[in-house]
């Protein structure tokens, strides 16, 4: 009895796929949230705009790199915001690698630790 309740308490690969679970879901529900909001913001300033599909206009500068992204979002920019929410749902699966690291050595199980990290790595 004392070796079940210590085993559900300690580090199981069951809690370790629930944790995991949760993560993913956070994930994605969090993504989904900021684009949302990043949209609604979009929608109430630029909404009205007439759009030219004659001519391409890619993506400005500044929605290039993560840094750019950062000053667009607390700059309160639609675009910015939108971009941070689809980077929230790219880092999604790289969290749930990160999380299985840290889970692999709870466990003491070191060759899933190793591979986890080279695949992290790659």
């Amino acid at each position: 009895m004392a070796q079940e309740e210590s085993q559900e308490l300690g580090w199981t690969d069951h809690r370790m796929e629930i944790l995991i679970g949760k993560l993913l879901r956070a994930g994605v529900l969090l993504s989904a949230v900021v684009v949302l909001l990043g949209g609604t913001v979009y929608l109430l300033r630029h909404g009205h705009t007439r759009v030219d599909y004659r001519v391409f206009h890619g993506e400005p500068a500044d929605l290039r790199s993560v840094s750019g992204i950062v000053r667009d979002t607390l700059a309160l920019r639609g675009e910015g915001i939108i971009q941070l929410g689809l980077l929230l749902l790219i880092a999604t699966p790289v969290a749930r690698v990160a999380f299985s690291i840290f889970g692999f050595a709870e466990e003491h199980d070191r060759m899933y630790v190793v591979i986890t990290i080279i695949v992290l790595w790659f």
